[in-house]
């Protein structure tokens, strides 16, 4: 845990409008995007995450004007995730002005657009995102999840993870579909292995509910600690989250 924690508030979008839900079920609307990444910048956020959770689904890119409004107005970087499925999507994220992209079902379908993406945009561009769920037949216990959590893919998740690594990429995002909205905590073991099996950062994703469970997950080897609910509706403001893990031993961004 000597390593300098981030704080990545995610903005889940559909339609235009930042949603939350639990287990990707019982949406509800919680804001608008600009109005959302003005106030977590002022809030002290380290990073955003902006995810455009139904576009794989229903076969569209990234809504950019979004991504326009949301960079005109961001002071820290952010990832744009949501089909993203090749070079040509990924360059027009960046170009609407997000400084990071994340790709998770297309990279799963096709690996080698990881280094071609990686190759054209660098390495610092690129975040890998993989939703798992528990499979105690898998060798990790976790399978990999596709098409936002929808379809079970047979891969195991840690396995693809140092798979992603090998390709070099920095940055990985696991998202637990049993956490994600409920607020009972992050998946630790997952996070744990993957620390474990990779060389890649860490984030944290799905699950966290109270100040304890970030504290959890840097034990466990996350280096940014993404939430969006307890964010969203001032269950905990981010000043608060940092001064509880500085006060447990964490070096937090200042």
């Amino acid at each position: 845990m000597k390593k300098t924690l981030s704080i990545m508030p995610c903005l889940d979008m559909q339609n235009g409008r930042v949603v939350k839900g639990v287990h990707s079920v019982d949406i509800a609307d919680a804001g608008d995007p600009v109005e959302c990444a003005i106030a977590y910048c002022k809030a002290g956020a380290d990073e955003l995450a902006l995810l455009d959770i139904t576009a794989t689904v229903e076969n569209r890119g990234t809504l950019l004007d979004v991504v326009r409004r949301v960079a005109d107005v961001c002071t820290v970087p952010f990832t744009v995730g949501g089909g993203i499925s090749d070079c040509r999507s990924a360059g027009a994220v960046l170009a609407a002005g997000a400084n990071k992209i994340s790709t998770s079902s297309a990279a799963f379908r096709n690996p080698e657009i990881i280094p071609e993406m990686i190759r054209n945009f660098g390495v610092d561009a690129v975040t890998v995102a993989i939703d798992v769920d528990v499979n105690p037949a898998m060798p990790s216990g976790y399978e990999v999840y596709i098409d936002g959590g929808r379809t079970a893919t047979g891969f195991d998740a840690v396995e693809w993870a140092r798979r992603v690594d090998d390709f070099g990429v920095q940055t990985i995002l696991p998202t637990s579909k049993a956490g994600d909205g409920a607020r009972t905590g992050y998946d630790l073991p997952v996070i744990k292995a993957m620390h474990e099996a990779c060389s890649a950062k860490i984030v944290a994703s799905g699950g966290a509910g109270k100040l304890e469970h970030f504290l959890e997950a840097a034990e466990a080897g996350a280096e940014v600690l993404l939430a969006a609910s307890v964010f969203h509706f001032h269950t905990i403001d981010i000043g608060e989250l940092k001064q509880y893990l500085k006060a447990n031993g964490c070096s937090i961004k200042e």
